[in-house]
């Protein structure tokens, strides 16, 4: 016997094999002892109520062999003489190079930055000194920019590709089981890099190739067809590209532009990270039940709409920290990460406007290029008021909406530090007093969200690219240029490391298909 159940436990239970069974055999009005085995398939939190429980989707076994929740897929080396160039090592570039292989199609991949043990390096450098390369920072390198912020797994799109296939292979290459089962799966920033190494070792001992420290400069076109791409020492020559370059490679999108290739402009996000304590997220969310070492750092997600215009939490990281995620000198840019236990003492999240034509078209003569054009101007502010050293211009949360300067700030995380600003000349009027209403909204939804105890900093710009690569719907190729694919949050696609891969592997079983 095979049943299917759903299971609401306590903390305490949600791990505790007989404790499952039990709950188990209530539910299906048998003996504990008739159960051989009760196997979690999916896991949620349900924090609603005045004490939090788990909810479990189980697969109860009685005589009969539990299934293996991994279901592994075959790499096998390529010897075919086809090649496909991939352009980028994120998890879009990253996913369209194992597809490739799949289907005996060899993938050449150009990484822009190092790998990521390299990148750790560079890193360094920017929380110590302040100092960005320009092609080795927490967005570009190995692994793209989920690699060293946090790696959230979790998509509300369901439509995109098979999200478990994709899980699996993060398994098959070092990630943790429960990314499987869990509602909201969460790697960390301490486990991805070696899982990247890994899907780099698959790549290669399948024959594939990946080239760092290789910018592409020009693509090498024969009249409305893609034959490879040019980068500073070398050409590169192949059957298609996948282009899958990530949202902040701004010289991507001229390079297209320069090369007369078609390009869109599209909505996106601007704002601030907001640092709590954990403690007051816990108590938020979790109330008496907040000091239990049985329940995982408290998250949120909030979302409304102010006007027309819609506001958001955005990449909430729980016991985690701040990060400066600039691509080029003269700009500051924020993130968030969490490491795989979520222990640190504070937690953080983006809290961003909608940016859409009628609040940027304004800063460019190039339509598609204005959504840039605000984001440079504002990381600009930004970068001048922290001092030119990296450090963030921050408030008080309540001294924000008081449209006060801080007289001290809290702790926060962010290693280059903070330094007390007026963020209204940072954002702008516009954004302000979106952010403002918005920020009313989810204290009274969330009583206690708004104390002088959460810092807010300046900026948050990057949650998703402001151009779109157009292609066509079926093929997933560029409408102007025959082999190539945009893909991935830099085509303006995607948003998220699951959503990326799952467009990734989509893009190259189209290139596929047109070899």
């Amino acid at each position: 016997m095979i049943k299917q159940i759903t299971l609401r436990v306590s903390s305490e239970s949600v791990h505790d094999s007989k404790a499952l069974k039990k709950a188990a055999a209530k539910v299906l009005k048998i003996p504990v002892d008739a159960i051989d085995a009760v196997q979690t398939r999916r896991c949620s939190l349900d924090a609603r109520s005045k004490m939090p429980v788990f909810e479990l989707q189980v697969l109860v076994y009685s005589g009969e062999p539990v299934k293996d929740l991994l279901i592994p897929v075959s790499f096998k080396p390529v010897s075919s003489a086809k090649k496909i160039i991939v352009v980028g090592s994120g998890p879009a570039g990253l996913f369209a190079a194992l597809r490739l292989i799949e289907h005996g199609i060899i993938p050449v991949v150009l990484e822009r930055g190092k790998d990521v043990k390299q990148r750790r390096f560079d890193l360094k450098t920017i929380n110590a000194d302040g100092i960005c390369n320009q092609d080795s920072n927490y967005c570009f390198g190995e692994g793209g920019a989920g690699t060293y912020s946090d790696g959230k797994l979790y998509t509300r799109s369901t439509k995109r590709g098979n999200v478990g296939r994709m899980l699996s292979i993060l398994v098959q290459h070092g990630a943790n089981q429960d990314i499987l089962v869990n509602a909201h799966p969460h790697i960390g920033s301490n486990k991805l890099p070696g899982i990247i190494k890994s899907i780099r070792n698959t790549i290669l001992s399948c024959n594939g190739e990946i080239h760092f420290n290789t910018r592409v400069k020009d693509l090498i076109m024969e009249h409305d067809r893609i034959k490879g791409v040019r980068t500073d020492n070398d050409e590169f020559l192949a059957d298609g590209v996948i282009l899958a370059t990530g949202h902040s490679a701004r010289d991507v999108y001229m390079m297209l532009d320069r090369c007369g290739i078609a390009l869109e402009s599209k909505p996106f996000a601007m704002g601030v990270r907001v640092e709590h304590p954990q403690e007051i997220i816990n108590f938020m969310q979790y109330g008496k039940n907040a000091k239990s070492h049985d329940l995982p750092a408290a998250s949120y997600s909030f979302s409304c709409q102010v006007g027309k215009t819609g506001v958001y939490s955005f990449c909430m990281c729980p016991g985690g920290m701040l990060v400066p995620a600039a691509t080029s000198p003269g700009e500051l840019v924020l993130n968030g990460m969490s490491n795989s236990y979520r222990n640190l003492s504070r937690a953080n999240a983006g809290m961003v406007v909608t940016i859409d034509a009628s609040l940027h078209e304004k800063y460019s003569r190039h339509k598609y290029f204005s959504g840039i054009e605000l984001q440079k101007e504002l990381e600009k502010k930004a970068f001048e008021a922290g001092g030119k050293t990296l450090a963030a211009p921050a408030q008080r949360l309540t001294d924000f909406l008081e449209d006060k300067l801080s007289a001290e700030l809290p702790k926060t995380s962010y290693i280059p530090g903070a330094v007390s600003y007026p963020l209204s000349k940072v954002l702008g009027p516009v954004i302000t007093e979106v952010l403002k209403s918005g920020f009313g909204i989810f204290n009274r939804q969330k009583k206690g969200y708004v104390t002088r105890e959460a810092v807010v900093l300046a900026v948050e710009s990057r949650t998703s690219s402001p151009v779109r690569i157009p292609r066509i719907q079926n093929t997933r190729m560029h409408p102007q240029v025959v082999g190539l694919f945009p893909v991935g949050e830099g085509a303006g696609y995607a948003g998220g490391i699951v959503s990326s891969a799952l467009d990734g592997e989509a893009g190259a079983d189209a290139a596929s298909a047109l070899l």
